[in-house]
């Protein structure tokens, strides 16, 4: 069940539950305003309206279902019989049943919603998220790929190894100011085309917050990986935008790398470790060894 055929469920339902309140409380009003009168019997039926709510609420859908048929064959019964003929005698035969199973409906959009949204924050905690505007990874998607790509290297480390660069904005709260909030992700946005432009199908890139990037290049050695950084550094400094006052923004931005070494892994474990030595690594624009 997606997000929005539960809305969508949600809305039918309470738009359902509140015409059948207004046919009822129209109904009351009419018989009172032709009769000038409201007996116990008619009382104790706008009651039970409000109980088939409850009831639709609290139990099962199916046992709403039995009640339902249970009362229309008894209320059919006692129409045939003992009822007084009018209106809202007949209405009464529409409208309980109608309260419960509407109830019943909304309570399982409900039990949707919940289960719906329960997925998700297991699914977040599971899996790693990449935005849809950007195309960016986060910290969890970088954490991920990372394990993945060291337990390739580790195994096949005579034929696959893999590179990691850490391209970070500098004097990111003065650029923060200049643009403002709207700006500086369309500003985000820009960036990760860039990037994108400039590397290649298979390999991987990430935002992990503070105005910095980060790509994982597989079967990318050190030989080629200094010629990338600079091809990529020089493309996001050379981006074409305007600050909030109308002027060409100047943004400055560093990089450092770090190439996988099978014998190190133990030395940058953690993610946190490696994003750390890379952005040590970004202070003077290096090119490291890593793990």
């Amino acid at each position: 069940m997606t997000k929005n055929t539960t809305t969508r469920r949600l809305e039918l339902g309470y738009i359902l539950l509140i015409a059948l309140i207004m046919v009822q409380e129209l109904l009351i009003y009419w018989k009172m305003y032709l009769n000038q009168s409201y007996t116990t019997l008619e009382l104790m039926f706008s009651m039970a309206t409000l109980a088939a709510l409850l009831f639709g609420f609290i139990i099962p859908l199916g046992i709403s279902v039995v009640l339902v048929f249970v009362f229309l064959v008894s209320y059919f019964v006692w129409l045939t019989t003992y009822a007084p003929l009018n209106m809202l005698t007949f209405s009464w035969m529409l409208l309980i049943p109608a309260n419960m199973l509407i109830a019943a409906f909304i309570k399982s959009g409900l039990i949707g919603s919940k289960r719906w949204m329960e997925r998700m924050i297991e699914m977040r905690g599971t899996s790693p998220q990449v935005d849809i505007d950007t195309a960016l990874g986060n910290k969890e998607a970088l954490a991920d790929t990372m394990q993945k790509q060291s337990n390739l290297a580790r195994r096949y480390s005579e034929r696959y190894g893999f590179s990691v660069a850490m391209f970070k904005i500098d004097f990111l709260p003065l650029v923060q100011e200049s643009l403002g909030s709207q700006l500086y992700s369309r500003l985000l946005l820009e960036l990760s085309a860039i990037i994108q432009k400039q590397i290649r199908y298979e390999d991987y890139k990430f935002s992990i917050s503070k105005g910095r990037f980060i790509i994982l290049c597989p079967m990318l050695g050190p030989e080629n990986l200094q010629m990338l950084t600079s091809r990529i550094k020089n493309a996001m400094m050379a981006v074409n935008f305007l600050d909030k006052r109308g002027h060409e923004l100047k943004i400055v931005v560093r990089a450092g790398a770090l190439v996988f070494q099978k014998e190190q892994f133990g030395k940058y474990e953690h993610i946190d470790q490696v994003i750390a030595a890379l952005e040590r690594n970004t202070e003077t624009d290096l090119i490291g060894e890593y793990i």
